[in-house]
């Protein structure tokens, strides 16, 4: 173990907590969008606040197997509805994760509002099964097929600047990532509105799925949440 990893006692259950940096490897796919302002105000599920934050941009849903990782293998299910305040960072507004570990290290490290729910991932030949439930009840699920002639992708191309409040602070983050990647297409979508943002019926511009990828996640610096 780390000399920096540590046992930390939350909820009656030990967590064990890794400091960043983090590198970690696997497989993902990237699913890009442009959401309205219509959108955003309608179906984004974002509070009153953020909404009148928004500033445009990509916005992404993104499926990640991370087969190595400082807190072991994990699953997440992850939402980016674009940019926002005026620097014009991403947020991630929703997160959900099969790892309690990873989701309390990743609120603590770098403001990730993430979720522990269970996620099922089942690869066939050119396609993905992705859902995510709670209580028995579909939370999201869809079908990812993919195929074709791989090529590099990096997020020199695809740049995340991430902005996350989480109790009163502000976390400022730049993840990067680098990996091989072939294009794919996002079917048969199911979700419950109430529990993940309402995509459906918005064209995507663009999907892709990387594998294999390795992705870092530096430390993050901070600044005070303003009132």
């Amino acid at each position: 173990m780390n000399e920096k990893q540590v046992l930390t006692l939350k909820s009656s259950k030990f967590v064990l907590k890794v400091p960043p940096p983090w590198e970690l490897k696997g497989e993902g796919i990237l699913v890009l969008f442009r959401f309205s302002k219509d959108w955003i105000q309608e179906k984004s599920g974002l509070s009153e606040e953020m909404k009148a934050k928004f500033r445009g941009g990509f916005g992404y849903v993104m499926f990640v197997n991370y087969e190595e990782s400082p807190v072991g293998p994990y699953r997440e299910v992850l939402f980016i509805p674009g940019r926002f305040r005026k620097k014009r960072h991403q947020v991630i507004s929703r997160i959900v994760v099969d790892s309690e570990t990873s989701t309390r290290n990743g609120q603590e490290n770098w403001g990730i509002p993430k979720e522990t729910l269970p996620i099922t991932w089942v690869k066939e030949k050119n396609r993905d099964l992705i859902q995510v439930q709670h209580s028995g009840k579909t939370v999201f699920s869809a079908e990812v097929s993919h195929g074709g002639i791989s090529f590099p992708l990096s997020t020199a191309l695809m740049p995340i600047s991430l902005c996350q409040s989480w109790k009163g602070v502000k976390y400022y983050t730049k993840p990067t990532g680098y990996g091989w990647a072939k294009f794919a297409k996002l079917k048969q979508v199911e979700l419950d509105p109430n529990l993940f943002p309402d995509i459906r019926g918005v064209q995507p511009l663009m999907a892709v799925r990387v594998s294999p990828f390795t992705m870092n996640f530096p430390e993050p610096y901070f600044k005070d949440e303003l009132p």
